[in-house]
C-alpha cells in the first residue's frame, strides 16, 4: 500500500530533491505549479522505491492520474504498485505526462498492457532562453518592432522585480483582465485562486517575477519557477491590453532578468486556444514537449486492440487514440469463440443535420473465424439497435474492396454519400483521404431521399 501525502510547503525540499537534478521539463512538475493548483487537482506525493510519484485528480474530477515517476533509472518496475493503488480507488491506472523515454520504459516491461496518446493542446512550449533575451535575426524583427513602438510611446517605462508590496496591484490588473474574458469564467476563477496562493507564499515557493510600468501604471506582470536546474517555467503572464506591446516587452525583460543558468524557458501549453497558440508559435519554440497519457487496458480493450491491429494494420498510435478517446464497451458488439475475441463491430452515435446517425465502424473478424457469418450476425444486431433509437445507419466500405458494397447492400445500405466527421480532438474517423470518405447509408425512413452529403458530429461517450 502506497502512502500518499498531501502537498505542503514544507515538502518542497524533498520533492525538488528529485525534480531539480532531473531532465524533466514538464511544467506540471514544477513544485510551485502543483502547490498553487492544489485546490483543483488535490495533488499528493509519495516516494516509491527511489522514485517520486505525484497522484492527482484529472481536471479536478473523480478520475485519478499519476505523473511520470521522477528518479534515476527505469520506473517501469513500480508500475504494478501504482496499478494496485489505482485499483484500491476503484480505477484503472492512468499515467500522465510521459516522455518518449517514459513510454518506451512502459512498453518494454508491460508490452500490450497500455494504450498511449498525446494531446497537441497540452504540449509545453520550450524556448531557448537566450533567444527570448535577445530576439535575434530576421524572424524576431516583428517582436523588436513592437518593443520599439512601446518604448517610443512610453519613454518612462520601467521594469521592477515583483515583490510582496506589488501583489495587490497585480491582482487588481488580473481582475480587470478576467472581467474582459467572461467566456472562461470558471477556469479563470480557478486561476485567480492559484495566483492568490502564489502571492501568499511567493518566496517560500521559490517564485521569481517581474512588473512592467508605463505612464506610472502597472502595464504587465509575470512570474514563474524552476522545474529543473536549467529550465524555468513561466506560470503567469498578464498585461493591460491598453498598453500595446506590453506582452512582448515583459516577456523579453523577464527573460533578461532570469539567472543565466536557465538555458531553457517553458511557457506552458496553449490549451487548444487558437489565439494563444498563435502567440506562442510567434516566439519560435525550440521544442514542443509532447506529453503522453498511458492508460492500462481492460481485457476487452486489449482484445480489441489486438484484433484491430491484425485486421486493419493501423499503427499503434491510431488504435490507441481510438481506445482512449472514443472506445465504449457499450458500443462494441462482439462475438467470442474459444475464449478470444473472434469478431467485433463498433456502433458509434453521431449527430447530424438529418438527425441521429449511427456509424458502423471497425467491423473485423479474426482470420481463423472468417466465412462463418459472424460479421453478418453483428451487423443485424447493430441495425436492430439503430432502428430502436430511430437513427440512420452509415458506413464507409474499405477503399479497394468493392465486394463490400455488395455485402452491405444486402442489408439495405445504398448510395455513395460524401461524409465528414467532426470531433473535439480531430480524430479521423474516415479513411485518411477525404476524397474516399464516401458512405453507404441505410435511412431510418426508407421512403426519404438520400442526403447529398452528411456532416457528423461526435456525441460524448
Amino acid at each position: 500500500m502506497i502512502e500518499f501525502k498531501p502537498l505542503r510547503l514544507e515538502d518542497r525540499a524533498t520533492i525538488e530533491r528529485y525534480t531539480l537534478p532531473s531532465d524533466i521539463r514538464n511544467c506540471d512538475l514544477a513544485f510551485a505549479n502543483m502547490y498553487c493548483w492544489q485546490g483543483v487537482y488535490h495533488s499528493a506525493w509519495a516516494e516509491v522505491e527511489g522514485f517520486l510519484v505525484i497522484r492527482f485528480h484529472i481536471d479536478g474530477g473523480p478520475r485519478i492520474g499519476y505523473m511520470q515517476p521522477v528518479g534515476p533509472g527505469d520506473f517501469a518496475k513500480i508500475v504494478p504498485a501504482l496499478h494496485e493503488d489505482a485499483h484500491t480507488h476503484g480505477q484503472r491506472l492512468r499515467l500522465i505526462g510521459l516522455t518518449d523515454e517514459g513510454c518506451r520504459m512502459i512498453r518494454d516491461m508491460h508490452r500490450g498492457e497500455f494504450a498511449f496518446a498525446s494531446d497537441r493542446a497540452l504540449e509545453d512550449y520550450i524556448y531557448n532562453a537566450e533567444e527570448l533575451r535577445t530576439l535575434p535575426g530576421r524572424r524576431y524583427q516583428p517582436k523588436r518592432n513592437h518593443i520599439n513602438r512601446f518604448r517610443t510611446e512610453y519613454p518612462d517605462y520601467r521594469y521592477e522585480e515583483l515583490t510582496p508590496e506589488r501583489h495587490a496591484e497585480c491582482m487588481a490588473l488580473e481582475r480587470e483582465w478576467r472581467r474582459t474574458h467572461e467566456g472562461h469564467t470558471s477556469e479563470l476563477c480557478a486561476e485567480q485562486r492559484a495566483m492568490q496562493r502564489a502571492f501568499e507564499h511567493f518566496d517560500a515557493l521559490g517564485l521569481h517575477g517581474g512588473c512592467l510600468y508605463a505612464s506610472q501604471r502597472l502595464a504587465a506582470f509575470t512570474y514563474g519557477s524552476a522545474v529543473n536546474e536549467t529550465t524555468f517555467v513561466t506560470h503567469v503572464e498578464k498585461a493591460d491590453t491598453a498598453f500595446e506591446g506590453a506582452f512582448t516587452v515583459i516577456n523579453k525583460l523577464f527573460a533578461e532578468h532570469l539567472p543565466a543558468r536557465f538555458t531553457k524557458i517553458n511557457r506552458e501549453e496553449d490549451l487548444g486556444i487558437e489565439g494563444l497558440r498563435h502567440a506562442k508559435l510567434s516566439y519560435h519554440p525550440a521544442e514542443l514537449l509532447r506529453k503522453y497519457t498511458a492508460i492500462h487496458l481492460h481485457d476487452d480493450e486489449a482484445a480489441c486492440k489486438e484484433l484491430w491491429r491484425e485486421t486493419f494494420g493501423d499503427d499503434e498510435a491510431f488504435i490507441d487514440a481510438f481506445l482512449i478517446r472514443h472506445y465504449d464497451r457499450r458500443r462494441m458488439l462482439s462475438v467470442e469463440r474459444e475464449g478470444r475475441l473472434a469478431a467485433m463491430l463498433h456502433l458509434l452515435p453521431f449527430d447530424s443535420e438529418a438527425g441521429p446517425v449511427d456509424y458502423i465502424y471497425g467491423v473485423a473478424t479474426a482470420a481463423e473465424y472468417r466465412n462463418r457469418g459472424l460479421a453478418s450476425q453483428l451487423l443485424r444486431e447493430a441495425l436492430r439497435q439503430t432502428d430502436a433509437r430511430g437513427a440512420t445507419a452509415l458506413l464507409i466500405p474499405t477503399p479497394g474492396e468493392p465486394w463490400l458494397r455488395g455485402f452491405y447492400g444486402r442489408f439495405g445500405f445504398e448510395g455513395a454519400v460524401p461524409v465528414t466527421f467532426r470531433t473535439p480532438d480531430g480524430f479521423d474517423f474516415g479513411t485518411g483521404d477525404p476524397a474516399t470518405d464516401v458512405a453507404m447509408v441505410r435511412l431510418h425512413n426508407p421512403a426519404a431521399p438520400l442526403p447529398e452529403k452528411l456532416e457528423c458530429r461526435k456525441q460524448e461517450k
